[in-house]
């Protein structure tokens, strides 16, 4: 598949299973991420590879913070089973430096774009997977549990691996005039 076809073709896998990737493809899905653009040359990002029992001690981490935000038992249980729909999540935090010339803003948005660049690395070698957010991006203990710092924003969660159900190779092109105009 060509870089053009991959990224015009880009869809999330949510049913994700055994293998994930490791050895050298996971080394050029972190390498993928760490070319995203950084102003400044920052590397304003961070990568927590959550793998085998690190999914239950993650949710252990989520079911913790779900409980002392006093959510109910539903998001308590999704909590508890969400780090386990796939073999491998990687977090990723923006390693913020709120005393550079380089907004804060900007370097969240090149943490973001590395999420971005390390989904299409993973499809490009046969694997997928969804970028999560939700609740826990915006939780203390959560962000602090990764190794976040409190001037640190988690962007998300990648969970990868396998696609369990066959997507179509093409989906129809979307229109673009309602969402451009020239100036």
């Amino acid at each position: 598949m060509d870089a053009l076809e991959l990224l015009i073709n880009r869809r999330s896998a949510s049913r994700l299973a055994e293998p994930a990737p490791s050895g050298e493809v996971l080394e050029n899905i972190l390498r993928a991420g760490m070319r995203a653009p950084d102003h400044g040359t920052l590397q304003p990002w961070r990568f927590v590879i959550i793998e085998g029992e690190g999914r239950e001690r993650f949710a252990e981490v989520l079911v913790a913070a779900a409980t002392a935000a006093g959510f109910d038992e539903k998001a308590l249980e999704k909590a508890r089973t969400g780090p386990l729909r796939a073999p491998q999540i990687i977090a990723v935090i923006a390693h913020c430096d709120d005393q550079h010339k380089v907004p804060v803003w900007e370097q969240v948005a090149s943490a973001s774009c590395a999420v971005m660049a390390m989904q299409m690395a993973a499809v490009a070698q046969g694997f997928n997977g969804i970028w999560r957010s939700g609740p826990w991006t915006e939780d203390a203990s959560v962000r602090e549990a990764l190794g976040g710092r409190a001037q640190d924003k988690v962007v998300g969660f990648l969970y990868l691996g396998t696609p369990q159900l066959k997507a179509s190779t093409t989906i129809n092109p979307p229109d673009t005039a309602p969402f451009v105009r020239y100036f």
